[in-house]
């Protein structure tokens, strides 16, 4: 029988902070929209690390880098992955409309998208709007979006942990683009 063995952290071939900063990202900009937990805002930096992508917008009373409850999940991540602040939430969609992104929220909205439908076009750079623990992406906000993005659900609760949430986003974001029309 065949023996699987753990690499060790020395085997990964991981980037420093400097080569992360550098290198190419995903262009995806992910969006909390009120996150209370700063568990989960650490959590949303390490997703948002480990799939490279362009950085994340935190907006509202969710918190901002340093502090200790972010970096516990973080891992460091809040240091590669860059961040801005926005007051409000409509400010940070506005802003991202306006350098070219398509806006979704990430939300169970009447006539949205499931995830596993959503096919990426290559050529074109998302915004993805994640929302708070208890009452999700405010409706003004979700008003502003491009679309909405579900993540389907069988069991009795029909919602996920924020931090679940992102990163099967952006796991499935990351994976799925199409091709370029040639």
């Amino acid at each position: 029988m065949y023996r699987m063995r753990k690499l060790k952290v020395t085997e990964m071939g991981r980037m420093s902070v400097e080569e992360y900063r550098v290198s190419e990202k995903q262009p995806i900009v992910v969006v909390l929209d009120h996150v209370r937990s700063l568990y989960n805002v650490g959590s949303v930096f390490r997703s948002s690390d480990a799939f490279r992508i362009s950085g994340v917008c935190l907006c509202g009373i969710t918190a901002k880098p340093p502090h200790p409850e972010i970096h516990k999940t973080a891992l460091g991540a809040e240091d590669s992955v860059p961040w801005q602040y926005f007051k409000q939430t409509e400010d940070a969609v506005r802003w991202l409309k306006e350098k070219g992104y398509t806006v979704l929220a990430i939300e169970q909205c009447e006539g949205s998208t499931m995830l596993q439908d959503f096919k990426r076009e290559a050529d074109r750079r998302y915004a993805v709007v994640l929302g708070n623990e208890v009452k999700g992406v405010q409706q003004q906000v979700v008003d502003m979006c491009d679309g909405c993005l579900e993540i389907p659900q069988y069991g009795t609760k029909h919602s996920l942990n924020v931090s679940v949430t992102a990163g099967i986003v952006l796991w499935y974001l990351s994976k799925n683009k199409t091709q370029h029309a040639e």
